[in-house]
């Protein structure tokens, strides 16, 4: 039996409707950017002793960084216990070498098996005992381990670390081969680093005593994790930001000499780490010269070329004009007599960058 075409229509428009449901579930939900997968490729200080990690990740978050992933065939299990949580994957082994790693091609299971986006290598330390490796090997294994993360992944980012200071009490001959290795650095990440492909250094050894800040010359106490991790942390936060300072050698800019302090004063001395082009690095050491201990400090930087503070660390700062205020954290405000402590900071700058003015005061 012939129906009326309007009711077939009707009852098409009336089936299509009542589908609709079922196909908008049926469509799969978009997914948000999955995180970027972030490697510590190291030794025992990556590993048995990494506790920068966790001061590193707890940094991150608070400012701002959500969306990282801490990747690595190794975890530590929550073993800093550092009172909040954080990401406990890595790639540290107790023991390496670089040389080791390279030699006997170890990196590339790994890469395989973490798939990352940023490489954060601390490694040398275990290649100084003896000094029986030249720097020129140390260097070609480093530029083994970089060609291997670019064939795990042609647009890896690799940041570079120029290693914490080992003690002559440890190793006689380590200190001046950890000098040698880190004065080295720069210039090979400028030669093999492309668009592509950046290599960053961060310059994990300035400013870090082999004695104050490691437990037995070699591995770090708190104080050194939470060096290590301010170090880090300005240098991964620019290549997560897509502002990766240029990777050739930084500017070189010699230190300001400090001011002469009266007696029972307190010295500031300003020194720059690197320059690129529009941002730099630097950084501010606070002397106890009093003969007595302190409890908190107070610094001051009188910038005069309209510098603007972007980031700090070790440090509570604010900025009123030209002039940067900075109060001790909680962590560092005490100081014995002829005691010392650094804050670091990124700032940005236009036309010229001159040194600042640095004053401080104990309290």
């Amino acid at each position: 039996m012939l129906r009326n075409p309007r009711t077939l229509l009707l009852a098409f428009a009336l089936a299509l409707l009542a589908a609709m449901p079922a196909l908008a579930a049926a469509e799969p939900a978009l997914s948000a950017a999955a995180p970027v997968r972030i490697m510590p490729l190291g030794d025992s200080i990556t590993a048995g002793t990494g506790c920068w990690r966790a001061k590193l990740w707890h940094q991150l978050q608070a400012s701002g960084h959500m969306a990282i992933d801490f990747v690595g065939g190794v975890s530590d299990g929550g073993g800093c216990n550092p009172g909040y949580s954080y990401d406990f994957d890595h790639e540290g082994h107790g023991g390496f070498s670089a040389t080791g790693i390279a030699d006997n091609n170890q990196l590339p299971a790994w890469l395989a098996a973490a798939r990352p986006d940023i490489v954060m290598m601390h490694l040398g330390t275990n290649d100084m005992w003896g000094g029986y490796i030249p720097l020129a090997t140390k260097l070609a294994a480093f530029t083994k381990l970089v060609g291997q993360m670019r064939t795990a992944n042609p647009t890896m980012k690799i940041i570079v670390a120029q290693i914490i200071p080992m003690s002559a009490a440890a190793c006689a001959t380590c200190p001046a081969d950890v000098v040698a290795l880190n004065t080295a650095i720069p210039g090979w990440a400028a030669g093999l680093t492309t668009a592509q492909s950046p290599i960053v250094v961060a310059d994990l050894w300035t400013g870090y005593d082999a004695v104050a800040d490691n437990v037995d010359g070699v591995h770090p106490n708190d104080t050194g994790y939470q060096k290590m991790a301010a170090g880090w942390y300005p240098v991964l936060t620019g290549v997560l930001g897509g502002t990766t300072p240029p990777t050739t050698p930084p500017t070189t800019v010699p230190t300001t000499p400090p001011t002469t302090p009266p007696a029972g004063a307190c010295a500031a001395t300003y020194r720059m780490i690197s320059q690129w082009g529009g941002g730099f690095q630097g950084e501010v050491t606070v002397r106890n010269d009093s003969a007595a201990p302190t409890t908190a400090w107070t610094a001051t930087a009188t910038f005069p070329d309209a510098q603007q503070i972007t980031q700090t660390w070790n440090a509570t700062a604010t900025q009123n004009g030209s002039v940067v205020t900075a109060r001790n954290a909680d962590y560092n405000g005490s100081l014995a007599s002829g005691g010392s402590t650094t804050f670091g900071f990124v700032a940005s700058w236009n036309g010229s960058n001159r040194a600042p003015a640095v004053a401080c005061t104990l309290r």
